[in-house]
């Protein structure tokens, strides 16, 4: 029976392959029906209304067009690592370890 983490790593890969329609990665358009599918939280905080053409930028390490699993999976860490910062902000304020 696969673990917890594990279950999490599968879900990420096939996240990315439900969206992404070029076998090598997402476009543009991919990332952003990604995003607003499953980031959409994340995007409503956004003021910029170019903030996904700017996350396809920053991510399209190899300027290819293409955001590959490597550069979208640098997108989750990034985001879970923000998150995980809120956490520990939250739980220093309610006194929690």
């Amino acid at each position: 029976m696969p673990t917890e983490l594990e279950n999490s790593m599968e879900s990420l890969i096939n996240v990315f392959h439900r969206y992404a329609s070029q076998r090598n990665g997402l476009t543009r358009q991919d990332l952003k029906r990604l995003m607003e599918a499953e980031l959409s939280n994340f995007l409503k905080c956004q003021k910029d209304p170019a903030a996904i053409d700017k996350i396809m930028k920053d991510l399209d390490a190899n300027s290819d067009g293409l955001v590959n699993f490597e550069e979208f999976v640098s997108l989750v860490v990034g985001l879970s690592v923000a998150c995980e910062q809120c956490y520990q902000m939250q739980m220093k304020k309610t006194g929690k370890k």
